[in-house]
């Protein structure tokens, strides 16, 4: 979808609206939307302020990207307090889309890894394009998931939600349309989600009070959070990312 009055609403982060139903992008090409820890409070924010007002949101990326998730060279060296300061911004973004009235509907243009994968579980749906794939890498690098995802990904795929996370695979379009990560898959995705909010918020629909009714109870998902925090500040303790860091960095070179 071609859009042209885009305007900022945070740190490397751009709104518009199609008639009453607002998109919100994050658009940092050069780094593949990559989340920095600045972004994060902001996005949060954006999420909150764009839905209200809107008859529904859609979140998706500048280029190739959804987002790459963590910006693991602007992470790498963090003391415990800011890696804490991390995770913790990472699952207010999960707070940002469940505290919305509205629905909320990922338009995944391509690739979407760790927190920003994560993200995406809490909307209400997530259309992405026959090249997306998604990736839950974090095993590997010596960090744990987070954005409540040790819940809501379980919800979606079941029994297939702990092999995803320990292998740390790519899953393609087709595989993650089958297993319930994506729901559908469409060359536009932009455009097929702005569809879709405006079916769901039709006149004479009862989608608040379905929403209310379908989206993952909040208790359970603040307290999966929690274990994640917990277990994030145990392998922080025992160096794993560090590790994990270095590992990248290798990679990198």
């Amino acid at each position: 979808m071609d859009q042209t009055a885009w305007t900022s609403v945070g740190e490397h982060l751009v709104a518009a609206r199609v008639d009453d139903v607002a998109i919100l992008r994050i658009d940092r090409e050069d780094t593949l939307n990559a989340l920095s820890p600045m972004m994060l409070p902001d996005l949060a924010a954006a999420i909150r302020d764009q839905a209200g007002g809107a008859s529904g949101l859609v979140l998706t990326g500048t280029g190739r990207a959804f987002s790459s998730g963590d910006d693991l060279a602007a992470t790498a060296d963090l003391d415990r307090d800011g890696f804490a300061r991390l995770i913790d911004g990472f699952q207010d973004l999960t707070r940002a889309v469940l505290d919305t009235e509205v629905p909320v509907v990922a338009a995944i243009n391509g690739l979407v890894v760790g927190g920003a994968a994560e993200l995406t579980l809490a909307c209400d749906a997530r259309i992405g394009r026959p090249d997306t794939y998604f990736l839950f890498p974090e095993n590997g690098l010596g960090l744990t998931v987070s954005n409540g995802s040790t819940h809501l990904l379980p919800r979606l795929v079941g029994a297939a939600a702990l092999p995803l996370v320990l292998d740390g695979r790519r899953i393609p379009a087709t595989e993650a349309h089958r297993m319930g990560l994506l729901t559908d898959v469409a060359d536009d995705p932009v455009t097929a989600a702005v569809e879709r909010v405006r079916a769901w918020r039709g006149d004479g629909t009862a989608t608040a009070w379905h929403l209310a009714l379908f989206r993952p109870d909040r208790a359970v998902v603040e307290a999966a959070m929690q274990r994640e925090v917990e277990a994030a500040a145990d392998i922080f303790a025992a160096g794993l990312p560090t590790v994990g860091a270095a590992r990248f960095r290798d990679r990198a070179r």
